[in-house]
């Protein structure tokens, strides 16, 4: 009789998970670490012994023993009411075909047997959990001339190689669906503290659909999003980069990643963290890397600070469904940001948004 008292979360040890790390793996050693709560729970794992990190020359992943004496990999805990087995298997999918494809990502280790998800029981119940290799560097704040240029370079090649991707799970789609008008309706009792800021954000949410209506941004140039291309989620070792945290990934038009950065230098420059002119030179930068890969079109670039009110939007929902981000939506803490969002917008939007 199992008399645990029931859970929703529970975190794993990081000595059990070494262990089970070692065993699966063939290692001769293992330590684990936990670095990070978020969709799941993130571990730096250092190992001793073989690695399994080769592919075949066909078809998917295959285990293959690289002896390396020391050997650095991150380990991602899934939450079970964040992420289903069907949508992490789409993640660790695109990975891999990514991989293939020469695309500089952290990618999925299989284990000795080439299974690449983990399963393991919890008091909660299933968990699920990935190897991945580590992505060599740091992040960079502020990103040099050949770094924007690599950055939108490599961005433009992960956009081209999706469309050759074929995903059995697409997860889910970014539209005005899903970053404007759900997301407004699901945030309405979080603004109960603050109707004005509820009655400006119903306006921008209207403007903005109605500009990408009327720019025609459905019908741009589409297929996987990372959406979520902010430093914290690429790598720089000196001039060459690695992506990684693809937890949000899902289907929508490629300006949605080239606004995420856009959003970023955005930003920095209202912090005063860059000029104006360097924030147009680094954008400047960053475009032509990446339209030495694939074409902008000025409707493309015309959509972008419309979409960048769905970034915050979809990511301020999601805060309000898990736990960890509970101080982001109490009164203040919310009101602080969302006046930040509301500054960006009135700043980068047509000034017939406010009655200009």
């Amino acid at each position: 009789m199992n008399n645990l008292f029931p859970a929703t979360y529970s975190t794993l040890s990081s000595l059990a998970l070494a262990e089970f790390i070692r065993k699966r793996y063939g290692f001769i050693s293992v330590e684990c670490k936990m670095i990070l709560r978020g969709v799941g729970d993130t571990y730096l794992v250092n190992t001793r012994g073989d690695a399994m990190t080769e592919t075949s020359d066909s078809g998917p992943l295959a285990a293959a023993p690289v002896d390396r004496a020391d050997t650095q990999f991150i380990l991602r805990v899934y939450r079970p009411d964040q992420r289903s087995l069907s949508q992490i298997k789409a993640e660790t999918d695109l990975l891999l075909a990514l991989k293939e494809r020469d695309i500089p990502v952290s990618w999925p280790i299989p284990d000795s047997s080439g299974l690449v998800i983990q399963s393991v029981d919890a008091i909660e119940g299933t968990k699920h959990m990935v190897l991945f290799s580590f992505a060599p560097g740091r992040s960079v704040m502020k990103l040099d001339e050949k770094q924007l240029y690599t950055l939108g370079y490599h961005m433009a090649r992960f956009h081209v190689a999706s469309q050759t991707i074929e995903m059995e799970d697409k997860r889910w789609t970014f539209d005005v669906e899903t970053t404007l008008f759900g997301p407004l309706e699901r945030l309405r009792g979080v603004y109960a503290h603050d109707p004005e800021g509820y009655a400006w954000l119903q306006r921008a949410v209207n403007f903005a659909a109605g500009k990408l209506v009327e720019l025609g941004a459905a019908s741009l140039p589409s297929g996987i999003c990372h959406f979520d291309f902010l430093p914290k989620n690429f790598h720089f070792d000196g001039d060459a980069i690695t992506f990684f945290d693809f937890d949000f990934f899902g289907s929508g038009i490629f300006a949605n990643d080239i606004m995420t950065f856009w959003q970023h230098l955005s930003i920095d420059a209202h912090f005063g963290r860059m000029t104006q002119e360097e924030f147009e030179q680094s954008y400047a930068f960053f475009l032509r890397g990446y339209q030495d890969v694939r074409p902008v079109s000025r409707r493309e670039l015309a959509v972008i600070p419309y979409l960048s009110l769905g970034l915050w939007l979809f990511y301020i929902s999601f805060h309000t469904t898990h736990d960890q981000f509970y101080p982001y939506i109490q009164p203040d803490h919310f009101k602080l940001r969302c006046d930040l969002m509301r500054k960006l917008m009135e700043n980068s939007w047509d000034k017939a948004f406010l009655g200009k």
